[in-house]
């Protein structure tokens, strides 16, 4: 196989006709220089130099192969140029993946207004709750409730004060007293949530130094978020769900804020990707303008 290093020292000792030379600057011992050039003639089989202790000259085939050899080095020193400055252009196709409620029912919306001010930008959508694999599925950046458990992933902050906070809507209010402590929601039906098979029944609320952490019950599970979220609106009991999922139901008064003198877990939203290589410009005007919709949102939390 041809080696791109083994190729840019034959160009140069050809250019500066002179190996040590071209060692030199390439930064390599003569020795190492001299078992490039050897192993690239194996590779061509054809012996491009005729070397001497005093001269050095072409043969005709490796005069021929410089073109080819110049043009192969060009070709790769503008791919890599290219990529370079792919960074900063504002064109191709991000492909992101997001939860399931606060996909649909928040950030469809945002990213229609996102792409009106990029229209060259494509977007391709997964919405799942289930935690995407961003070494094996064709995404580029997820968005995810919590801190990453793969240390290796990079995780940019969009709205690390977000909160989870507990709601129902006004007609389970009027079969159902609201609950006044943490303790009452033993007497409620609480509308669960699942990840990985894992039913999300253990709510945490926090009040100054006190915490409180207690199992809930209830006759509904999903491990859709949205699904979720549409029992509570139909009445069917009590949700323990992000802020950011709910402001709008919350400012619609579709669903009313309990307990509200307690804080539910800190639930931070992040845009993660699997390297800092691609903190491209589109990443980091998507992210930009996710944290400012996220904090005009936050302004209007029980807590802020």
């Amino acid at each position: 196989m041809l080696r791109f290093d083994d190729l840019a020292l034959f160009v140069r000792t050809a250019e500066l006709g002179s190996l040590s030379a071209a060692a030199r600057e390439l930064d390599c011992s003569p020795a190492v220089a001299s078992a490039a050039l050897k192993r690239l003639e194996q590779e061509v089989q054809t012996r491009l130099l005729l070397r001497s202790t005093r001269s050095l000259r072409l043969t005709l085939e490796g005069e021929q192969y410089l073109a080819h050899a110049r043009a192969a080095l060009a070709s790769l020193e503008a791919g890599r140029q290219q990529l370079a400055g792919g960074k900063d252009r504002l064109d191709g196709v991000l492909q992101l993946a997001a939860p399931s409620d606060f996909g649909r029912n928040v950030l469809l919306p945002w990213l229609d207004g996102f792409q009106a001010e990029h229209p060259q930008l494509g977007l391709r959508l997964l919405l799942s709750d289930r935690v995407t694999d961003l070494f094996r599925q064709p995404v580029d950046l997820a968005l995810r409730y919590g801190e990453p458990e793969d240390s290796s992933l990079v995780a940019l902050a969009v709205a690390s004060a977000n909160r989870r906070v507990l709601c129902a809507a006004p007609e389970y209010l009027a079969r159902h007293a609201a609950p006044q402590q943490p303790d009452d929601l033993r007497r409620h039906n609480c509308l669960l949530y699942m990840l990985g098979g894992r039913v999300h029944e253990r709510w945490s609320f926090t009040q100054g130094r006190q915490t409180q952490v207690l199992s809930v019950s209830g006759n509904r599970a999903s491990d859709d978020a949205d699904v979720v979220r549409r029992w509570a609106l139909a009445g069917q009991g009590v949700v323990y769900k992000s802020w950011l999922d709910v402001a709008g139901d919350v400012a619609a008064g579709r669903l009313r804020l309990l307990l509200p003198g307690w804080q539910g877990e800190s639930t931070p939203l992040n845009l993660i990707c699997a390297h800092r290589d691609q903190l491209s410009m589109p990443v980091r005007l998507l992210r930009e303008f996710l944290q400012q919709r996220c904090a005009t949102l936050l302004a209007q939390a029980p807590w802020a």
